[in-house]
């Protein structure tokens, strides 16, 4: 049974900084690229970042350039979401997925985690 499992802190200050971990079992996590998406009250869904499966490559929304890092240990079979200069437009569920592709469409993405709140406030 594929589990895509997301941990982090629920509530932080703006212009503070946080990272999210998501951890895959029943996968052979080294063959998928992962990602990170994100959901907002009232917004569809939206792309925030990718990486390959080697992490050789990464992705970013023009929204979160800059201020977000992506990056995977594929020892531990663990995502990482590294955020700072957070601001009250980035709180949303985010979520984890798993993909034979690193893209930014959600469509691509196999498998997914069940979501976690974030919430940044001003």
């Amino acid at each position: 049974q594929v589990q895509l499992v997301e941990v982090g802190v629920v509530l932080v200050q703006a212009v503070g900084s946080l990272r999210l971990s998501c951890a895959a079992s029943g996968v052979t996590f080294i063959a998928y690229g992962m990602c990170w998406f994100r959901q907002a009250p009232g917004k569809e869904r939206e792309f925030v970042a990718a990486i390959t499966w080697s992490g050789a490559s990464t992705y970013y929304a023009e929204s979160v350039k800059g201020r977000f890092t992506i990056s995977r240990d594929n020892v531990k079979n663990t995502v990482y979401l590294q955020m700072s200069s957070l601001k009250p437009d980035d709180t949303a569920v985010y979520y984890c997925a798993a993909g034979p592709r690193s893209t930014d469409f959600s469509g691509e993405y196999t498998y997914w985690g069940q979501g976690t709140q974030v919430t940044v406030s001003s």
